[in-house]
């Protein structure tokens, strides 16, 4: 049961990424579901989407990309 929520998070979130536009938060939104799919928090997903995106991003793309979010 846990495996098929993780498969289709998973699925979620490929097609997220390639039908999203960059800064939207989709991809982030989806990301953090297969986190939490996978046993973590909400807040633990959410930390660990937006580090990952700190990191390849940069600080200050990725603070653009949150508030972008937060306005919609």
């Amino acid at each position: 049961m846990v495996e098929s929520k993780v498969k289709k998070a998973e699925s979620a979130y490929k097609r997220a990424v390639k039908k999203s536009k960059l800064g939207d938060g989709k991809r982030f939104s989806t990301g953090s579901k297969v986190l939490q799919a996978k046993g973590k928090s909400k807040k633990q997903a959410d930390a660990i989407m937006a580090a990952a995106g700190r990191k390849k991003y940069g600080a200050k793309k990725m603070a653009s990309m949150s508030s972008k979010g937060k306005n919609k």
